[in-house]
């Protein structure tokens, strides 16, 4: 946005010592055309240089961080008028075949209360489908930052899909021993070259409970955002150009740059580097139900 020559708003309002907040306040006050005309070039740029993926919460908040007060209901009704409403998707398909005599271990994410990185990680698998071909995606997140540490995109459902994003996250992360694993009840989360693979390194296993696709929420929550925001936008046609352009979308993208709601409009590396975020003092919280009513009776006996 520019008023004058090659002078960014910013950097006038920087020579001024003027915040930009203020500027826009009396921008509206004296000059309600021009300050309608700057919120919706504003606007325009951030739905557009995120692809039409941010709705308009994200976009209030980027709004917000920029120093224009604008209204959630008046940025849902310019994107609206624009035609920049942020792109759907279709129905979720899930790939769980969980129907095997292998271990399956206890739900502990279920009660966990992550307080930093490193504390609990969930996997997940989904489909994607090309002209010729159905290929698979598996994933590994961070449930403290809703990070991605760790993804492959492959043909098969072979246990190996599943532990190559294991295997990254590992090398890069370096987790401490005690690190709660959760997955879905799936033959290549529950096999024993993947559970050897999670000894190995002194994590955990947990995972969700038969017929109880919300105890991985979390994971359900990102391959929906995935699918939206980058699979139904665009057309692959080999394997190797989706994984070059799902991997640009996770490494630059949805780690680095994609505010999320959760987070409290933060990207997940900036949430992650905030103070206190290390977690070498810190260790995860846990909660049990009926707490409040077990302590109760206790105190009548």
């Amino acid at each position: 946005m520019h008023l004058q020559g090659s002078l960014s708003i910013e950097t006038m309002c920087g020579s001024a010592q003027v915040s930009r907040a203020s500027f826009y306040r009396s921008l509206a006050a004296v000059a309600p055309r021009e300050e309608e005309m700057q919120v919706r070039t504003a606007i325009q740029e951030i739905a557009l240089s995120h692809r039409r993926r941010y709705g308009y919460r994200r976009v209030t908040a980027e709004l917000h961080a920029r120093g224009l007060r604008v209204n959630h209901k008046r940025v849902a009704r310019l994107l609206r008028e624009d035609n920049l409403l942020a792109i759907r998707g279709r129905k979720f398909v899930t790939t769980t075949d969980s129907d095997h005599e292998l271990e399956v271990y206890v739900n502990l994410a279920a009660r966990m209360q992550t307080t930093a990185p490193n504390q609990l990680w969930v996997a997940d698998i989904t489909y994607i489908r090309l002209p010729h071909e159905f290929v698979y995606l598996a994933v590994v997140l961070d449930a403290f930052s809703r990070r991605v540490v760790g993804w492959c995109a492959d043909r098969t459902l072979h246990s190996r899909l599943a532990m190559a994003p294991l295997e990254q996250a590992i090398a890069q992360r370096q987790p401490q021993p005690g690190l709660v694993h959760h997955s879905d009840r799936g033959v290549q989360y529950a096999s024993h070259a993947y559970v050897a693979l999670l000894q190995a390194h002194g994590m955990v296993p947990s995972m969700s409970r038969p017929g109880n696709p919300y105890d991985n929420a979390l994971c359900e929550s990102f391959m929906k955002t995935l699918k939206q925001e980058e699979i139904y936008c665009s057309e692959y046609h080999t394997l190797e150009q989706l994984q070059a352009n799902v991997g640009h979308f996770l490494e630059n993208y949805y780690n680095r740059c994609r505010l999320h709601s959760a987070l409290g409009y933060k990207t997940p590396a900036t949430f992650e580097s905030q103070p206190g975020a290390t977690g070498l003092n810190l260790a995860p919280k846990m909660s049990f139900w009926r707490q409040e009513e077990i302590y109760q009776s206790d105190v009548r006996t």
